[in-house]
């Protein structure tokens, strides 16, 4: 049991089960040491996703529109149900409908913050904040009471990619910070998937224009499972309303 002080209040007390995990420790996520510029710790509420199951970043808009957060719960839960954990980084929008497909699905799904692991933002989320650290695990490089800075989320960005075998995109405007995880990705060597979505809509330009860059198409979620080496149910194969 970690003892942190309130950075507001420094007299008050307030014990959390954050634990501290650094990069000489055992349970340090050892994918992240197969690339550089990784933390050299990380803090932790909940638990690390389970380095032998398959994991898949979901990422995408804030904004999305209706048709992206029903697409981005469809993926999610079908593949969490496959087995699969889902990384995101539970922002509005996309990450926060892929964590709640994944728990909808009763599977793992796992947050990396651009704030300390003890500051739940957007304050919105509190829920899912709290069903994240009791069903998956929310991480951080910053240490607990670090403020959700600009800066710190195209950081974040390498995190969620590094601990993912596979990125999938679901609605990215052509200049979108999930654009970032998606080269960063790239970079370490992961396979990157995109949703088409409409093509006259905004929110489609960046997948649009990943998938005219190599990226995979997207069309279901059995097309990412396979990518896995997973063999995907028929009913995978359903199409979002």
């Amino acid at each position: 049991m970690a003892v942190y002080y309130n950075r507001r209040n420094p007299t008050e007390k307030r014990e959390k089960d954050i634990q501290y995990i650094a990069r000489d420790d055992a349970r340090y996520p050892e994918i992240l040491t197969h690339y550089s510029g990784m933390p050299k710790g990380l803090w932790l509420l909940g638990r690390l996703p389970d380095p032998t199951r398959p994991s898949v970043a979901i990422v995408g808009a804030r904004d999305s529109s209706p048709f992206g957060d029903q697409t981005a719960r469809w993926f999610a839960s079908e593949l969490a149900a496959a087995g699969v954990q889902i990384i995101s980084g539970m922002a509005w929008g996309i990450d926060g409908m892929a964590h709640e497909g994944a728990l909808e699905a009763g599977g793992d799904t796992f947050a990396v913050l651009g704030c300390g692991v003890d500051v739940c933002y957007p304050s919105g989320h509190r829920k899912l904040y709290e069903a994240l650290i009791a069903r998956g695990g929310i991480l951080s490089e910053l240490e607990p009471g670090s403020r959700p800075l600009a800066w710190h989320f195209p950081l974040r960005n390498r995190i969620i990619s590094a601990l993912s075998d596979l990125v999938l995109v679901v609605e990215a405007r052509a200049k979108s910070s999930s654009l970032i995880t998606a080269d960063l990705a790239l970079e370490q060597g992961k396979e990157v998937f995109a949703v088409p979505g409409r093509v006259t809509d905004d929110l489609s330009r960046g997948c649009l224009n990943l998938i005219r860059q190599g990226a995979g198409l997207a069309s279901s979620p059995a097309e990412v499972l396979d990518a896995l080496g997973i063999l995907a149910n028929k009913d995978t194969f359903c199409q979002c309303n």
